[in-house]
């Protein structure tokens, strides 16, 4: 159980921790609204984080037990696409840093808190990013240590709790904090710290045994 907990935490932090545009509007938004609304927006980021868990948890066991034959092979793609996934987004913002390309937008009336929660759920979800991250764990876990549903359960409620504790945290900073984390520099360092985190889970998965 622990290592479910610790591999679904891990697995939150790094899906959560780049600040994109996702984590840019939380930021404005809470600064322009309340702590309140930008904690509602936080939780609907945090919400959809756990429903592709939840889903690439209960899709990958399902998968896992008919591709068993080929696990073996499966978990070293798993740990190309976990290790692609980082490259590419610590490409992405170094690209972004050295080009200064950062988007400004005019930013409408601020929502109220149910919308804000609805609004970033939505958003969210519409990222196939995440559930290809997801799946790509899970599946890559199966193929070494198959999970009851207990495991499975901390798993994806360490992943939500994770993602939901950094999502309020960016909601909560503040204008300040905001600055820092969304300039150039702070784009480019969470970038590079989510793709560290992508790339321990993928060194994890190919040094386990069998």
């Amino acid at each position: 159980m622990t290592a479910a907990l610790v591999a679904g935490l891990l697995a939150g932090y790094g899906i959560a921790v780049p600040v994109g545009a996702v984590g840019t509007y939380l930021v404005s938004l809470t600064a322009r609204a309340c702590l309140r609304t930008g904690v509602c927006a936080a939780l609907g980021v945090a919400t959809a984080d756990g429903l592709y868990a939840l889903a690439a948890t209960l899709g990958g066991t399902a998968l896992a037990d008919g591709l068993r034959p080929v696990l073996g092979p499966l978990r070293w793609v798993c740990v190309l696409v976990l290790l692609a996934l980082a490259a590419w987004g610590a490409a992405g913002a170094v690209r972004e840093y050295r080009g200064h390309r950062l988007a400004t937008r005019t930013a409408p009336a601020p929502p109220t808190p149910a919308r804000a929660y609805l609004g970033l759920l939505g958003v969210t979800l519409l990222n196939p990013t995440t559930v290809i991250y997801f799946a790509a764990l899970v599946l890559g876990s199966r193929a070494t240590d198959p999970a009851g549903a207990l495991e499975q359960g901390v798993f994806v409620l360490a992943a939500f709790a994770a993602s939901a504790s950094w999502q309020v945290l960016l909601a909560g900073s503040g204008a300040l904090l905001g600055r820092a984390l969304t300039g150039h520099r702070g784009r480019l360092a969470t970038a590079l710290v989510a793709g560290g985190v992508m790339t321990v889970l993928a060194v994890r998965m190919a040094v386990a045994p069998g």
